[in-house]
């Protein structure tokens, strides 16, 4: 038994005539007659009332047919998926990323995707590195982009690092701190602090800096355009990579602060953005375009800013 006996018994089925069913299948009469005579012979039964002048299949025949359609659907199905994939012409991509890289890098990397491959889906999650892996770790998403810091020495992850990204501090123009001259990281805690969920890193240089066991800010998001517009409705100095709003400070509707007592090279304000994988696991055709894409972005980017 094979599929292309399954096809013809399905065949025989829909035009009740060996005559039309041949002329539908593409092959001769006698041919066709004898690939159901060949399947009768396997299941060692008669599948067709060859007395009833509308071919009728019999009781066996009926559980033949039954099987047979789910065989073949489920066959043309598998075939279907595994070309679509193979040849991104179909399809899903789910995947994820943290606030700052959905800013420009990740909006920019799927453009260029989905120009290149228009009939895959593409989901990807914006939130932080905590819920990602969380994700990641239950198979909802594939990969995700974010501070790699806190998966690199785990055996459980892989990941590929991205160009860092600077950490920064920003406010919106006419902040109080902007008219003193020089500016100390204890004029920093005079104001809330704005940010997404920050790595551990930087959150105990600002435990330290603010002489406190532990560090939150008085305003956490990750909805990045968020934040910014609360630092810009209010004195909140906003905490964050300087990529995520390069345009704003450009425009000039943001403002840089400069602490002269922080080292402007802290390798713990940097964000060491990179993918993030499960060891072990094979990523799909999609996933594996969508990496190779978003490293190009990022080489692309960090070219036109140098």
């Amino acid at each position: 038994m094979d599929l292309r006996q399954l096809r013809y018994f399905i065949a025989l089925n829909e035009h009740r005539s060996f005559v039309r069913a041949a002329d539908a299948m593409g092959i001769t009469q006698p041919a066709f007659s004898r690939s159901i005579q060949g399947l009768e012979q396997e299941f060692g039964c008669v599948l067709v009332d060859r007395g009833n002048k509308d071919l009728r299949p019999t009781p066996e025949g009926q559980v033949v047919l039954q099987h047979a359609l789910t065989l073949v659907q489920g066959a043309a199905l598998l075939s279907a998926e595994v070309t679509q994939m193979t040849k991104l012409d179909a399809g899903e991509l789910h995947f994820g990323c943290g606030p700052a890289p959905a800013v420009k890098l990740v909006p920019d990397a799927v453009a260029q995707f989905i120009n290149a491959h228009p009939k895959v889906r593409t989901c990807f999650q914006v939130d932080n590195w905590e819920k990602l892996s969380r994700a990641l770790s239950r198979e909802e998403i594939e990969f995700f982009i974010a501070d790699i810091r806190h998966f690199e020495a785990d055996p459980n992850f892989q990941t590929q690092a991205l160009t860092p990204k600077r950490g920064v501090f920003f406010c919106r123009p006419g902040h109080p701190l902007l008219a003193k001259e020089s500016l100390s990281t204890n004029d920093m805690f005079d104001y809330p602090l704005a940010t997404t969920l920050i790595p551990p890193g930087i959150r105990k240089l600002l435990a330290n800096l603010s002489g406190r066991i532990d560090f939150s800010p008085t305003i956490e998001t990750e909805h990045f355009p968020a934040l910014v517009k609360v630092v810009l409705q209010s004195n909140a100095i906003g905490i964050g990579t300087e990529e995520a709003f390069y345009e704003d400070i450009a425009q000039g509707s943001l403002a840089l602060l400069h602490w002269r007592n922080l080292p402007q090279n802290l390798e713990s304000m940097n964000a060491r953005c990179g993918i993030v994988s499960r060891t072990g696991f094979r990523l799909s055709p999609a996933a594996r375009a969508m990496i190779e894409t978003l490293v190009a972005v990022d080489k692309q980017e960090v070219s036109v800013a140098v």
